[in-house]
């Protein structure tokens, strides 16, 4: 499992190295350019689209996905739905599948966990998922490069749900921008509190990236109003105490503490942790701006692994909890 890194960046990775990591995405991006319009990147007869070029020299970013879904979201009265994934869980192939998959059943964003070797905030479904990535040969390059392949049908918007030792050792500044150009659209970096944050706070704003944030039900107030004015897109809200993993029910508490966040900030609020049903997205929903959902999803990845209907029947799960927000 390796020593508190993930195993895509260890040294004597071949695919590992700061040009060759920034050349593969620029150059599946510039692929996906040239085989279908994806968002202001409109494809011109000459091959010089300057809003393409402009994203790829880091001069020009378009509007957030996840900005411009809540705001949709919002202005239908609709709840939004979150599906967290372990990227590369059974190979990358079927996660470009299921992303395309899930938005056509009404998924609003997709979470893509990156592969790594102490996934400490997860739980067993979770942490099997990340090792199961990794034994297919993940690694934050090819996540990335993953990314670039979905732009090419479809604008979900998609965030990164990684541990901070990933992004040192490609530098933040470097791996910021190779997923911004790639296609994402946040990270929620589950190990870097607030206050090491600005920095990174910086970069994600000049790559016009989401800086997604946890909550918990024992963070203080006065801590709420230390996080909560950091984020952008929306704030997580962890519904309970521990790691990932399904419930037989959902808290009690989630109003009140999402009334707490509320005080501090009119971002939406997304609520995870332990749904795993219809309808507890419906009851979890009716308290805040949207749901989350991994492990039960990621659960359901396991049992199929590279059967041939693993696409259509976790997609057809996904779908009775979209089928329950959006009747």
């Amino acid at each position: 499992m390796g020593e508190g890194i993930g195993i895509g960046f260890r040294s004597e990775n071949p695919g590992f190295g700061a040009d060759r990591f920034r050349s593969r995405i620029v150059t599946a991006i510039r692929i996906s350019a040239r085989r279908r319009s994806v968002g202001p990147w409109r494809e011109f007869a000459d091959g010089k689209d300057p809003c393409h070029q402009a994203a790829l020299r880091g001069t020009f970013r378009p509007v957030n996905r996840i900005e411009q879904r809540f705001a949709s979201l919002r202005a239908a009265g609709r709840k939004g739905l979150v599906i967290y994934i372990g990227a590369g869980d059974p190979d990358l192939e079927s996660t470009r599948q299921l992303a395309l998959a899930f938005d056509r059943v009404g998924v609003d964003i997709l979470e893509l966990g990156v592969p790594f070797s102490d996934p400490l905030a997860d739980g067993i479904v979770n942490q099997l998922a990340a090792q199961r990535g990794l034994e297919s040969g993940t690694t934050p390059p090819r996540v990335l490069e993953t990314v670039a392949a979905i732009r090419r049908d479809s604008l979900i918007p998609i965030v990164l749900y990684i541990y901070f030792n990933l992004l040192h050792r490609v530098g933040l500044d470097r791996f910021i921008r190779d997923a911004a150009e790639a296609g994402v659209d946040g990270l929620l970096v589950l190990d870097l509190p607030p206050e090491e944050s600005a920095n990174y706070e910086t970069l994600m704003a000049a790559a016009g990236l989401c800086p997604i944030y946890l909550i918990a039900p024992t963070t203080p107030d006065e801590r709420i109003a230390l996080i909560a004015p950091r984020a952008r897109g929306f704030i997580y809200y962890v519904s309970r105490e521990g790691v990932t993993g399904m419930q037989a029910e959902v808290s009690r508490s989630i109003g009140s503490a999402v009334a707490r966040i509320r005080a501090h900030s009119t971002l939406p609020v997304a609520v995870g942790f332990g749904i795993s049903n219809p309808d507890q997205a419906r009851q979890v929903a009716a308290d805040s701006e949207a749901i989350v959902v991994g492990s039960a999803v990621v659960n359901r990845i396991a049992s199929l692994g590279r059967t041939p209907n693993l696409v259509s029947e976790v997609a057809g799960f996904v779908k009775t909890l979209s089928d329950a927000l959006h009747p």
